[in-house]
């Protein structure tokens, strides 16, 4: 049997911090899950892809959520009121991976959102300003050395991301990447590395949790209550899984909007591998045990 462990931490208005303890796992889920459960209408169930969803693989081009992953999901988003996916691929490509398009995606890291069923992509305008000046840094920063070393690049528009993972040489092609990452710091960008890539990004603001916040917090004026005393703005809960460090970012933009009283509840759950990073755990409410360990979760919110 799989063996959940749960932050039993003290209130968050002192600190995050906690220890684990390993209880069963229906124990875990009931109670760490009964925000949502108990009103899911009003819940809000949103899920990082690569490492969560469907497994790391060699490459990227690879990845697909597993179909009785996807078929829980689709079974979710027939219950709950907001079912999104949050990635750092293009919102589009997080759709053609999921491959459900009743739900929301929000792709290059916040930079851009695709409602439930829509077509076209929001965009995040001052990010969107920088697309073909990282296109073109990552032009010239990308050698015949790296393409020897089987470094591989991915276009996301806004971002230019080099992948060594499964090179034939991983450790010299991760010092290759980081020459990158220095010439990038040099020139004014931001880098960001993640589980064996490095993200060379544009000098704004950033990350997942910008596009958590424009999904979860776009109010009506006024409010509108329903039959429960809910306004239609305002979420019971809101949980969050993600298994690296950019879903720290997530973690932290669901608890100021429970702060903020945008949300009643938040709930974070970190997905344990070799290389999760240790921050994600600590930020964590709930650590579960790989994709596996996903589809439980899944199934516990039915």
């Amino acid at each position: 049997m799989a063996r959940w462990a749960v932050m039993c931490s003290a209130p968050r208005t002192v600190t995050l911090r906690a220890i684990l303890v390993f209880v069963s796992p229906a124990a875990t889920l009931v109670e760490a899950l009964e925000p949502l459960r108990s009103d899911p209408s009003h819940a809000a169930v949103l899920l990082d892809i690569d490492g969560t969803l469907a497994p790391i693989v060699r490459h990227a081009d690879d990845a697909h959520v597993p179909e009785a992953t996807r078929t829980l999901l689709i079974e979710i988003s027939k219950r709950y009121g907001v079912v999104g996916c949050v990635s750092g691929r293009r919102a589009h490509a997080a759709r053609q991976i999921v491959a459900i398009g009743s739900i929301a995606y929000i792709g290059n890291h916040g930079g851009e959102l695709l409602r439930p069923a829509a077509t076209h992509v929001e965009l995040n305008p001052e990010v969107e300003a920088w697309g073909e000046r990282v296109r073109a840094f990552a032009r010239r920063a990308f050698t015949s050395e790296h393409q020897r070393l089987r470094v591989r690049t991915e276009d996301k528009q806004a971002i230019a991301a080099f992948h060594w993972r499964g090179a034939p040489d991983e450790e010299a092609a991760a010092a290759a990447v980081g020459e990158i990452a220095a010439r990038a710091q040099e020139e004014g960008f931001v880098v960001h590395w993640g589980r064996k890539v490095l993200e060379v990004r544009p000098p704004v603001a950033l990350h997942k949790g910008m596009g958590v916040t424009a999904l979860l917090s776009a109010p009506q004026e006024p409010p509108v209550v329903d039959g429960h005393g809910v306004p239609e703005h305002l979420f019971s809960a809101a949980l969050y899984v993600g298994d690296d460090t950019t879903d720290i970012d997530a973690f932290r933009a669901l608890r100021e909007l429970e702060h903020s009283g945008v949300l009643r509840s938040a709930v974070c759950a970190a997905v344990s591998s070799e290389e999760a990073p240790p921050e994600l755990v600590r930020e964590a409410d709930l650590t579960i045990d790989g994709t596996s360990g996903v589809r439980s979760l899944l199934e516990a919110l039915l």
